[in-house]
């Protein structure tokens, strides 16, 4: 069996929630979602939570950050081109997110740009030619002087 990852985050307003990563074109899954949390598909294998601070609270007694103003994690999702990754952020910002938090990555066989949704968690969405990459990070041989 895979592995699946369930990404969990806090959320102010469910219903806001929800419909902004169902505009990103990620689906809603109502095995998993009742009025204090909402199970949000990306794919067969990663899926985020978004949970009401009350839900929250019941998995953990640490305070629940303010992700507008401190940061805990950066989280990333690929995409299969350049033009998918523009198109989710573009998506990301129509829906009520903030495009490019962070600079925007440029590499040539890599591309990533990002966004913050409504309660200001940090994505990174990235694309990247893999044997391009594996290629420019190869260590290289070292000629005698």
């Amino acid at each position: 069996m895979s592995k699946l990852i369930f990404i969990n985050l806090p959320v102010t307003d469910l219903a806001r929630s929800t419909a902004f990563y169902e505009a990103l074109g990620a689906t809603r899954n109502p095995q998993f979602s009742d009025e204090t949390a909402t199970c949000i598909v990306f794919s067969d294998t990663i899926h985020a939570m978004l949970l009401t601070h009350d839900k929250y609270r019941q998995f953990t007694s640490k305070e629940i950050a303010d992700a507008h103003v401190s940061s805990q994690v950066l989280i990333c999702l690929s995409e299969d081109s350049r033009a998918e990754v523009d198109a989710r952020i573009e998506r990301a910002a129509a829906a009520g997110g903030r495009a490019d938090p962070g600079p925007v990555q440029d590499y040539g066989f890599m591309y990533g740009r990002s966004f913050e949704d409504p309660d200001g968690h940090h994505w990174e969405v990235m694309w990247m030619d893999l044997a391009a990459a594996q290629e420019a990070m190869a260590p290289r041989e070292s000629v005698p002087a």
